[in-house]
Order: structure tokens, then sequence, then C-alpha cells
């Protein structure tokens, strides 16, 4: 039997626009031969949809696309399998089941229920889907499916240490006999990611003896980037097939006949760098705009998010500003305009001293007596953000921010100034990090101008400051950060492991924690860690922590 595995990039609500992709995609599979074509998780309503799982009006919506699912391919030779959100018609308290289906010649086969729902990290499942309480295999062709939704082949005990689920919905399946194992994914991007999955699929394909196909969707939605990547594996657990990353692809395969094939991925770095062109670019596009706006400071962060920017829009659709203040260096100016010349991007220079002089005038009698300090500093940034929004106002353009994960992680940004925007591009990425996604940027020609690679970090808001006047070397800094946030270890074995300075470390987290009410008010961030800043990390503002 050839199975298609059809990746598709939906966006959530879009009825029309994802049966469109469906069902083109389904036609082609005919044409390829496939007996069937297996779409991703909640393909058809899109995912994550979030609270519209609360309005019966969606889930009817869902309903009835699947009956134009099922008329629109019933002439076709290739049978569809697809995810979709559907009434709970009263099994439990929940609205909603995460379903897959599987249609063939106009009829529903199957529809299958996901048992376990994720409540964790930035998953929220729980909430709204009555989870299965049984599942079966069904058949087509002779050929017996097991069919799966995401999380309910994630929890093998061979292969997990500590399982999240008392229950793994494969065993009950693999009694069934099954002859293939297909999942239906929206399993979301980051770091490392793309190996744990196959690894996992591999171990489930290796100790059930059957072969395991995966379609995961791909595209981005707000915070959360698909990569794709949907896979075929035999009996053995070795790859037969791979889409590819980053893009909506298909591939056919014959799961029992197929001869191993080499693993494509790439690295972490260059996959760092295509999720954030594609979190960017649907981001924009699923918001209704096609340009950008980016405020170019001269240092390496703003730097990046253009070079992001001019890649997932397109260079004509990429504005950027240049706004120095009195304490702007002409080097950064120059810079800026090289860095702009050389992504093929416009930039435009917008002198904010009269600006800054007219705020201290207008200040000064209040500010009697007092020496400038932190004061002077923000009001330049909020002058710049005003400036960004009043451009983004008249040319239609949205505003992408340009702080990093250590900036946002320690409150070393400006609410009102340069976290002014509507989507966080590098909001994800440690300051080193950032630095190795431009050096691999720049591998074959200069994009990022080495002026702007070497310089030390400064915001440039007071005369000769740097980043360290406040912060420890990032090459410090980060391993803190990385420990306390994305893995929630103890100062104690930050301190331990690195070598630091129990002190220090401890500096750091008070820094963390307080500045959890910036963070609540910043713009989304693009997910590429294990663990972002956002939906995937809640924590409350008015706290009082022991450090």
């Amino acid at each position: 039997m050839k199975i298609a595995l059809a990746q598709i990039d939906p966006t959530i609500g879009d009825f029309t626009g994802n049966l469109a992709k469906i069902i083109d995609a389904s036609r082609r599979a005919a044409q390829m031969g496939a007996r069937l074509v297996v779409f991703s998780e909640l393909a058809i309503c899109g995912y994550p949809p979030a609270d519209f799982l609360e309005k019966p009006s969606f889930l009817a919506r869902c309903r009835s696309a699947v009956q134009e699912l099922a008329v629109a391919t019933r002439e076709l030779s290739t049978a569809v399998v697809a995810g979709v959100a559907l009434p709970a018609d009263g099994i439990s308290d929940k609205r909603a089941v995460n379903a897959a289906v599987l249609i063939d010649k106009g009829h529903v086969l199957l529809e299958q229920h996901k048992r376990l729902l994720p409540f964790y990290d930035v998953f929220d499942e729980q909430r709204y889907f009555s989870p299965a309480s049984s599942q079966r295999v069904v058949e087509l062709d002779g050929v017996r499916l097991a069919i799966s939704i995401c999380e309910d082949a994630w929890n093998d005990k061979d292969f997990w240490p500590n399982r999240l689920y008392s229950i793994d919905p494969m065993e009950e399946l693999m009694a069934q006999d099954p002859h293939i194992h297909i999942n239906l994914s929206s399993s979301p991007f980051w770091h490392g990611k793309r190996e744990l999955r196959r690894k996992m699929l591999s171990a489930i394909a290796h100790r059930d003896g059957i072969p395991v196909l995966i379609s995961n969707q791909v595209g981005g939605n707000d915070s959360l980037i698909f990569d794709g990547s949907s896979l075929a594996l035999n009996a053995r657990g070795e790859l037969i097939a791979q889409a590819a990353s980053w893009r909506e692809d298909m591939v056919v395969v014959d799961p029992f006949a197929d001869t191993p094939i080499a693993d494509p991925h790439s690295d972490d770095t260059e996959a760092a760098w295509q999720a954030l062109v594609l979190g960017a670019r649907d981001y924009v596009r699923k918001c209704g705009f096609s340009k950008a706006l980016i405020a170019l400071s001269g240092g390496i962060d703003s730097a990046l998010v253009a070079a992001v920017a001019a890649e997932a829009l397109g260079p004509e659709n990429v504005m950027t500003v240049g706004m120095p203040s009195p304490y702007s260096s002409q080097g950064s100016i120059d810079d800026s305009r090289k860095l702009a010349a050389n992504l093929g991007v416009s930039y435009e220079v917008i002198s904010i001293s009269a600006l800054f002089s007219e705020f201290r005038l207008a200040l000064d009698q209040l500010f009697a007596g007092r020496e400038p300090d932190l004061t002077e500093e923000n009001i330049q940034s909020r002058i710049r953000g005003t400036l960004m929004m009043a451009l983004s106002n008249k040319f239609g353009a949205l505003v992408l921010t340009t702080g990093n994960k250590s900036e946002m992680a320690v409150g070393y940004c400006t609410l009102y100034g340069d976290m002014v925007g509507a989507l966080a591009v590098i909001g994800d990425l440690v300051k080193t990090r950032v630095y190795s996604v431009c050096r691999w940027l720049n591998r074959e020609r200069e994009i990022i101008p080495e002026a702007i690679l070497t310089k030390a970090p400064s915001a440039e808001l007071r005369p000769d400051q740097r980043d360290t006047d406040s912060l420890p070397p990032y090459e410090v800094l980060d391993p803190i950060l990385e420990g306390y946030v994305e893995r929630y270890e103890s100062p104690e074995d930050i301190a331990r492991v690195n070598k630091f300075s129990l002190d220090l470390v401890k500096q750091v987290v008070r820094l963390v924690e307080r500045s959890e009410y910036k963070r609540q008010q910043a713009a989304p961030v693009l997910k590429v860690t294990a663990k972002s800043f956002g939906m995937g990390r809640r924590f409350p503002i008015a706290v009082k922590v022991q450090v």
C-alpha cells in the first residue's frame, strides 16, 4: 500500500482555506498512486484553536467541514485521514474531542478520538477536550491501520524514564494486531525536538515490529512553530521517507517495501534560523499584513531580526529605521546603513535628539535637583517606540521587536520603548545564540557586517555605555538563564555545575523574578527552545521569592 504524508500549513479557523489545501493535496496524492493520504492533527480547523473550542458554532463548522471533505474526495481512489475537533456530544463536561477521521469514497470509516491530552508547557488540551475511552484498529483494503493522535504515541514505558500518564493507548491498539501505525501530529519545534521525535518513534516501531508513519503540521501559529519533518519508519525503526522541514510538502511511501534513507536534518543553528523565518512569515501574513518595520540600533539583535524579516517577507516589504540620540555613535549609523544595503531593505534615519531635548525641557521643573539616571535612558527608548508605532499606523506594517531572551529574562528592556511591537522574533534566543545564528548566516558571505559582530554590546543611552555595566558578560549570564529559566534548576546547582559564584547566580535570579511584569506585557515570542517566555512559562507577577 502506498501512503502519502501530506504536511500542510493550516490557519486556525480558516476552514475554506484549510479544506482547499487538503483537497488539493488529496488529488495530488491520488495522481501519485497513493491509496491513503495522511494529514496532521486538527488540520481541518488548525492547531491550536484554544477557546474557539468553547464555541458551539466553531465545532459545528468542524463537523460540516468533515462532510464537505467527504463529498469533495468521494470520486478519488485515495482515502483521507485528517485531524479535526468535533463536538463531544455530551460524553463529558467538555465541549469537544480531538479526532482523526478516515474518509474513503465519501464515507467516514473511522472517527478516532485522542486519549492522552497534554497539559504542560504550551499545551492545555485537558481544558478543552474529552479523552477517548477506547481506540480501535480500522481496516483498509485488508491492511489493518492503528491510527493515533500525537501525544497518544508519546508514552512508551520503554523509551521514557518518567511517564506522564498511567496508560499507553498504543498497547490497546497493538492488542488488535495492526499492520501499520499512523500518527497525526501537531508537534511544535524546539531545539533538538526533531531528533527526539524520530528516536521515540523509531523505538516504537522496533518494539512493535510494524512500520510507523507520522504526518506533522508545518508553519507558524502565534508563538508556536511547527517544523513538519513528517516521516516514515520501517518495522525495524529505520527511516524510509522524510518530508521537508519548514515548508509544505508531500512524500509517498510504501512502508512495507521502501529501503532506508539517510537522515536529512540540519544542525540546530540552521534550524533556529529556519524556524524564525517561518514563524515570522506566518505571523505577519496570517495576521493580514505583508510588511514589517524594524528599528536598527547598529547592534546584533536588530541586525538578526532585520535579516529574518528580509528572508521571510522579501526585502521590498521591510523598512528599517535608525533613530540616533545624542549618545548614538556614527559607527552604529554606518553599520546599520551597511546592513540594510546587504539585505536590500530600505533604511531611513530619524534623529530623536530634538525630541529628547523637548522631553527633558518639559520635565525640567519636576526633575530639578535630580541627576540624570535610568529615567532619561528610558525616555529615549520610549520616543523610539512612539515613532515606530506612528510609522506602523501610517504604512500598515507590523513592528518587530528586537530584544533577545537574555534581555527579557533580566528586564534589560524598556516597557513601551524597545518592547513596543507585534512579535518578539528573537525573544527565545539568548544573546550567545544570537551570535551563533549570525555567524552561521555569514558562512558564505558577509550579511551581518563584521563590525556589528565584533563591537561590545551597548544600548547607547548614555556616554560610553556597555551592557556589562549592568549585567555579567553574556558568556556567564546565558548559562545561568538557561539553567534557571529553561530547566528550572536551583541557583545552588547552577553555581556548582558552572563553577560560578553563588552570589552572582542569585543576583541574576533576582533580576529574573523582578522582571515578570515586563514579560507579561511583551509581544508574543517565537518559541525555539524547550521553555520560552509566554504561554509555556506561567508565573505570577505579585510574589515574594526567597533566593
